[in-house]
């Protein structure tokens, strides 16, 4: 099983001092609602850190990679809200990659969430790939554990900042490849996975943070 899309829009980000309450109300109440009513939206997400790290992660699951190039979208991009134009500029640090999923296993979403970013050392992209669809489905069925996915960025997407960007500084960066693993033991999510990356053909750096789910939101 795992995820019925083959398309990921995923963001880690800092918030300014004293924002707390009005971006988890304008997200849970007006973002998270808009984005599940484009087309092809599927899932919404919302984590807020363990530990250290970005303070919020978001994710929204697609039917695929192009929802995010339609003009449905990309009109809520450009003609963003009066509360997410007051919102946007609190948004710090932004990292917002849009994905393809390359590997889904598992069922139902965990409290907990590993987030690990990296790239592949060139040259050893299609081992780390091959080792790792089999990893995502390995992690699947262990204790503790309900899900894992494997995520590759596409960098050839959404290359024209568009209006939200703007209003948020236009400085975001995109993660590479990305592995999440969720379940309900967080410790058993949490686990080092770092050494294992390497030895399979990521390069040395690997940002790996532990997330708590917020707010699960389904397009109806």
């Amino acid at each position: 099983m795992g995820w019925a899309g083959s398309g990921v829009l995923i963001a880690w980000h800092d918030l300014a001092e004293g924002r707390e309450a009005e971006y988890l109300d304008w997200h849970s109440h007006e973002h998270m609602q808009e984005r599940l009513a484009v087309p092809g939206f599927m899932e919404a997400r919302r984590y807020s850190v363990v530990g250290t790290g970005p303070a919020h992660l978001i994710l929204y699951v697609a039917v695929g990679p192009r929802v995010f190039e339609t003009q449905a979208y990309l009109e809520r991009l450009n003609q963003p809200s009066v509360r997410t134009q007051r919102i946007m500029p609190a948004l710090l640090n932004m990292n917002r990659s849009l994905c393809r999923i390359e590997a889904s296993r598992g069922f139902g979403a965990g409290r907990w969430l590993q987030t690990l970013r990296f790239s592949p050392v060139p040259g050893c992209e299609a081992r780390l790939r091959d080792t790792l669809m089999g990893k995502v489905q390995w992690l699947a069925t262990q204790p503790g554990l309900c899900a894992a996915h494997l995520l590759i960025s596409d960098r050839n997407r959404g290359r024209i900042p568009p209006r939200e960007a703007a209003l948020r500084g236009g400085q975001d960066t995109m993660a590479d490849w990305v592995l999440l693993i969720e379940g309900y033991s967080p410790a058993t999510v949490a686990q080092d996975q770092t050494v294992f990356l390497w030895q399979n053909g990521a390069g040395p750096e690997v940002a790996s943070n532990l997330y708590e789910i917020d707010h699960i939101g389904l397009d109806h």
